[in-house]
């Protein structure tokens, strides 16, 4: 099955980053290695994996097993609290990289803020030095509220060129969205499908996949795209890869659109993981 594939979204370093990835949260070894590059053939042109997902070397040898020429595979990883000192990120980065068997990661985000070690704005700066010995392309943050955002800008003069959060349905993040937009920043969104908030079951969204002849998982997928949101569905499965990824060739209505966003509740975060409190090593 050919898939269309959804147009690049431009960063504001001047890359270009690709529609949709594939998150690889406890993809693994061998077989989590098999399942990414399966992946990778089907048309996935961008991994999300972080230094504390213990998966970064299966990152790497997904690439390679796929036969995908390392240009057209964009690949993240992300900086642990424990190493936000300077000195400490700088040597994690290179750790990762040997890990992972690459010369570069395309993207490098700082994985949570950790507001109360207050060291994040260091960790940021040290990526940004790190870009400028080549070996990250794009410097970004996750988890950063906007008082975080605003704190790294301020001091490096860099704006992250992407921020990934939680973001579902039942936890639309609209003022964050729109701050972004503001900022110039790329919104990524974690748990797309809300997979412990089972989304894809949800009335709603089972209604509006019938109304448009797809997959609720599409569904969603679609909602986050409309929005200029970049989705991380995490799947081993080859099928429900592709299915994720065939998401260019259908259209939500503005109140198809709303209908979905209307889902949010107060109490939409997964765990409890408000990075103002929440705090990850």
């Amino acid at each position: 099955m050919t898939t269309t594939r959804l147009p690049d979204i431009r960063l504001n370093d001047g890359t270009l980053l690709p529609a949709i990835a594939l998150g690889t949260y406890n993809l693994r070894g061998r077989a989590g290695a098999d399942a990414m590059a399966a992946a990778i053939r089907s048309g996935y042109r961008l991994l999300d994996s972080a230094f504390i997902y213990e998966n970064e070397g299966a990152v790497g040898e997904a690439l390679r097993l796929s036969g995908a020429p390392r240009d057209d595979v964009a690949l993240t990883s992300k900086l642990p609290g424990r190493y936000h000192r300077y000195d400490d990120a700088v040597w994690a980065v290179e750790e990762s990289l040997m890990r992972a068997g690459l010369d570069h990661w395309d993207l490098y985000l700082v994985h949570w803020p950790n507001p109360s070690q207050g060291l994040y704005v260091e960790a940021f700066q040290a990526l940004v030095d790190l870009r400028e010995r080549g070996l990250i392309r794009s410097v970004g943050v996750s988890n950063f509220l906007p008082e975080h955002l605003r704190a790294v800008a301020d001091a490096t003069g860099v704006v992250p060129a992407v921020n990934q959060i939680e973001l579902h349905p039942y936890f639309p993040q609209s003022e964050q969205i729109e701050l972004h937009r503001k900022m110039g920043v790329v919104t990524e969104a974690w748990s797309p499908l809300a997979r412990k908030l089972r989304v894809v079951d949800d009335p709603t969204i089972r209604d509006l996949a019938d109304e448009v002849g797809r997959a609720p998982a599409q569904v969603v997928l679609r909602w986050h795209y409309q929005r200029g949101v970049v989705p991380l569905p995490k799947s081993a499965s080859p099928e429900r890869q592709a299915s994720n990824l065939d998401i260019a060739d259908f259209e939500l209505t503005d109140d198809q659109m709303a209908r979905i966003s209307s889902l949010g509740r107060p109490d939409g975060r997964q765990n409890g993981q408000d990075p103002a409190v929440y705090e990850e090593f």
